[in-house]
């Protein structure tokens, strides 16, 4: 077996409460892609940040074998800095000029080091990147937010690091962009470990590691034969809940049944009694309280064994619940007007968007970073004014923004649905959170305090309770950020949504599975073989 480049040995990490999010999690990880998955606050982060030294292990250690490079998911660099600086070529470029320009300083030498060829690594580096023609003395200010992410993983594979962390590496990235950043990734030969909810880059890997209650669980293989593993140990998981139920049932009849018997004993010994001397009678009852005891105290036993069979089957058992809406206020009839934007310029990017939207039909804006998507949605609920044309909507309408900043973290779940839906009464709200999976106490749980699945499942409960009922969602990259299994009930909930859908998303498994009745793809107006527009 190959050395690993990273391992971790009884790594534990507690927060200041007390609470464990890494519970003596060990692994070792040898060259090639490898992803971590888990449900949001499954403590993915916590673990990048122990891997990078930005948290110190409560226990446990981290082993590195080489060189570590981490792309955060919105790399924070200086607007002013050139492509080079950002590339982390600029010393390397100064030195090599000066060199061929006469310089014979030892700082030079040692700044080219091995890398005389720098400038044909930049070049091949740059066209895996689809960058080939960007000019080095750009400034970060001028790039998109796919090329940032791509120029600085370009950057970092640069600096040959023998381990490199990604999270979320395609976030907001275009169709063209997440194909770079896989062109990018096959040419690195070392490990990648890489955090994402991004189904098709997770095809791709060699396996995949998932968080779930403190313990990593590594699957060998790419997302598909992770869940075909999974829908296999959670039909047997069912089956072991089913058979545990049924034990304890017949536990409980046979508790029942021997207290029955021993009442009709009881009885039958009062009354023998009566006939014999008290001495021999005592004896009698104590003999039979003693055997009616040990007989209680078997059953008691085995119910309470069958109760705790049931509860660590269940523990087995995926909560993998689907969100259930029931919103007749949503349906938009047939040919309905529901939107109309006519030769509407947005503030930011280059897209001139023509659009009709009528009764309850989903449509998704495509396009590639920069076009100016979010800026054209911005304009349709009026956040935005267009620089030309208009955008009018019919029907009551809501957006989710990418940053799901619409809970008051200091209300609680329930406070917050009444904000929205002020004529609903608290058992009726109660009961419409359930459809999302919030129940119980949870509802008065502060939204401060949320996880990111339930926050978002929590604001999604706003939007689509609230007063009057939305007969059009606007949706900005809904899926980023998020787990698996809160994609899954986003598309659950949005394909038994009756109303009209406009949406926004990079996610093409994701769109698809929406049955989308149009797709406007937005481009510049020079690269469109004719004007944008149409009637959806």
């Amino acid at each position: 077996m190959p050395t690993p480049i990273l391992a971790t040995h009884s790594l534990s990490y507690r927060l200041p409460e007390g609470r464990i999010v890494l519970d003596q999690v060990s692994f070792g990880l040898t060259p090639g892609r490898h992803a971590l998955i888990g449900d949001n606050g499954a403590g993915k982060s916590t673990l990048l940040k122990l891997i990078t030294g930005e948290l110190t292990p409560s226990s446990g250690t981290v082993q590195l074998d080489g060189d570590l490079a981490h792309l955060q998911q919105n790399p924070a660099v200086d607007e002013h800095i050139p492509v080079a600086e950002l590339l982390g070529v600029q010393q390397t470029l100064d030195a090599l000029e000066a060199i061929e320009a006469g310089s014979v300083r030892e700082e030079d030498f040692d700044a080219v080091g091995d890398d005389w060829d720098i400038r044909e690594q930049i070049l091949a580096s740059l066209a895996r990147a689809g960058m080939e023609g960007i000019e080095l003395s750009r400034t970060a200010r001028s790039l998109s937010g796919g090329e940032l992410i791509l120029l600085s993983l370009t950057g970092l594979v640069l600096r040959r690091p023998s381990l490199l962390i990604l999270d979320e590496p395609t976030n907001n990235l275009d169709a063209h962009a997440r194909r770079r950043l896989s062109d990018i990734l096959d040419q690195f030969s070392g490990t990648v470990l890489v955090v994402s909810h991004d189904r098709d880059l997770l095809e791709e890997v060699d396996s995949i590691g998932e968080l779930r209650r403190g313990s990593l669980r590594w699957f060998g293989g790419g997302l598909s034969l992770y869940e075909e593993i999974i829908a296999a140990e959670s039909e047997a998981a069912a089956q072991q809940v089913a058979q545990a139920k049924a034990d304890v049932r017949r536990q409980r009849r046979e508790l029942t049944e021997q207290r029955r018997r021993q009442a009709a004993r009881d009885r039958q010994g009062k009354q023998s009694a009566q006939s014999m001397p008290k001495i021999l009678a005592n004896a009698r009852k104590s003999k039979a309280e003693a055997n009616a005891g040990r007989a209680s105290a078997a059953h008691h036993t085995r119910l309470e064994e069958a109760r705790k069979s049931l509860e660590q089957a269940e523990e087995q058992v995926r909560k993998d619940q689907q969100i259930h809406l029931d919103l007749p206020g949503a349906e938009v009839p047939k040919g309905r007007e529901v939107l109309e934007v006519v030769g509407l310029r947005p503030p930011h990017g280059t897209a001139v968007v023509d659009l009709h939207l009528r009764g309850p039909q989903r449509v998704a804006l495509t396009g590639p970073n920069g076009v100016g998507k979010t800026s054209v949605l911005r304009c349709i609920t009026g956040e935005a004014q267009p620089l030309e044309g208009s955008a009018g909507v019919a029907v009551p309408f809501r957006c989710l923004p990418q940053n799901l900043q619409l809970l008051d973290d200091g209300a609680s779940v329930l406070e917050n649905v009444q904000r929205f839906a002020p004529t609903t009464t608290p058992v009726q709200a109660r009961h419409r959170l359930a459809q999302f999976l919030i129940r119980g106490d949870a509802v008065h749980q502060p939204a401060g305090s949320l996880s990111g699945g339930e926050r978002w499942r929590a604001t999604l409960a706003c939007l689509l309770l609230a007063e009057p009922t939305p007969q059009l969602l606007i949706l900005d990259e809904p899926t980023n950020n998020l787990d698996l299994a809160s994609v899954a009930h986003l598309t659950h909930a949005l394909q038994a949504y009756s109303g009209a859908l406009l949406v926004v998303s990079h996610d093409e498994r994701f769109l698809r599975e929406l049955q989308l009745d149009q797709r406007v793809d937005l481009r510049e107006p020079e690269e469109m073989e004719a004007p944008p527009g149409g009637e959806v």
